[in-house]
């Protein structure tokens, strides 16, 4: 994110994971964790910072938290080489593996585990569901950049994403919520989504710093050329999607504080069908992607973008249709509060498991003029 993973000859890529981590990236989860405690402890000192925060809003999300997202989602989005995109768009097997865990199999997942572990409680398992079905187009790049992924095949990914999110939620969010269980004789729960609500939170906090970051890197090499722009200007605007991932974690759980501090036994029934579908879902893809013979670097972003989900649109869904103090709207913050810990620990475990993987330079010719990120780090 910040230097991402470093290679130099004093940790080589031989080295402990940690030792070959940045400074600010090593200790990733402490900020996180800090982050956290102190957008709860905002929520629950601070009177009226719900409505504060709520008082300007862009596609049913906050005016603060939609700034933190794009600032966070810009520098990684400038990293990405678009003229290198139609190497990843040939690969038909890495598309098709993509839309179906993403598509087929995760909101499926998703499904079972909410009907299996909260059958008690409708309104949880309701939230879960729309969870499920909200794939992820924002965070995902940073998980993915900092377990040093292939960068123009998760920005692929999730543009495939986007697209298929303004088109299939709702339809999946008919499927999933009223067909399913009528056809296996569970109680159904209807969900009013507007295809033109989704698609503005997708132009927003996709469409946004995508044309930003593309028009950076154009306009940046046009001028000074690829070396100046990956030595130079890359380093000085990278750590800024750190700083806007902190800075939405605390607005993000400032405004569910005191929700999520007053149920605490129900933050954790909530918790445990997260905690198995992100174990599922990334497990099961780096698994699968390994015997399918990726590399390491498209396996990773496969992996991470399965697993990841729209927590900014499965919370403004649920707000919009069942209203902010639901137990709907409760499981979709909660899953930024499962998700952001359990994603950063994967990152570990995959930078761990990259030598149980065939890597790029040995499973096919690389037309890159360089291996390395501007930062250094092992592509």
């Amino acid at each position: 994110m910040s230097d991402a993973v470093s290679e130099t000859p004093a940790a080589g890529a031989d080295s402990p994971v940690l030792q070959r981590l940045s400074t600010l990236d090593r200790f990733l989860p402490v900020w996180i964790g800090v982050a956290m405690v102190a957008g709860l402890l905002l929520g629950r000192l601070v009177d009226g910072l719900d409505d504060a925060l709520a008082a300007v809003e862009i596609g049913s999300v906050s005016l603060p938290i939609a700034i933190g997202l794009l600032v966070m989602m810009y520098p990684v989005l400038a990293k990405v080489r678009y003229n290198e995109l139609g190497h990843v768009t040939s690969d038909r097997r890495l598309l098709t593996t993509s839309i179906v865990l993403n598509w087929v199999l995760g909101p499926a997942l998703m499904f079972a585990l909410a009907w299996l572990l909260l059958p008690d409680l409708p309104e949880y398992r309701t939230g879960l569901i729309i969870v499920g079905l909200a794939r992820c187009i924002a965070m995902v790049l940073i998980w993915n950049d900092l377990a040093c992924g292939d960068r123009e095949a998760a920005a692929i990914l999730v543009a495939i994403n986007a697209v298929f999110q303004i088109l299939a939620f709702a339809v999946l969010g008919y499927f999933y919520l009223q067909v399913l269980p009528g056809w296996l004789g569970l109680d159904q729960t209807d969900l009013d989504v507007s295809m033109w609500g989704i698609a503005k939170s997708v132009l927003v906090f996709l469409g946004i710093p995508l044309a930003a970051g593309f028009l950076t890197r154009t306009l940046g090499e046009r001028a000074k050329g690829r070396e100046w722009y990956e030595t130079t200007l890359l380093p000085r605007i990278g750590p800024w999607a750190l700083y806007g991932l902190l800075f939405t974690i605390v607005l993000l759980f400032a405004l569910q504080g005191d929700t999520i501090t007053n149920q605490p036994l129900d933050v954790v029934r909530i918790a445990v069908p997260l905690l198995v579908y992100f174990a599922l879902m990334w497990g099961g893809s780096m698994l699968l992607t390994r015997a399918l013979g990726f590399d390491y670097q498209r396996a990773t972003a496969v992996s991470f973008t399965a697993a990841g989900n729209n927590f900014e649109l499965a919370i403004a869904v649920a707000i919009g249709v069942f209203g902010v103090a639901s137990g709907q709207a409760l499981a979709g913050v909660v899953g930024p509060l499962i998700e952001v810990p359990v994603l950063v620990g994967l990152v570990y475990v995959s930078l761990w498991a990259r030598k149980f993987f065939p890597d790029r330079a040995t499973n096919q010719p690389d037309t890159r003029p360089s291996s390395t990120d501007p930062s250094g780090a092992p592509r």
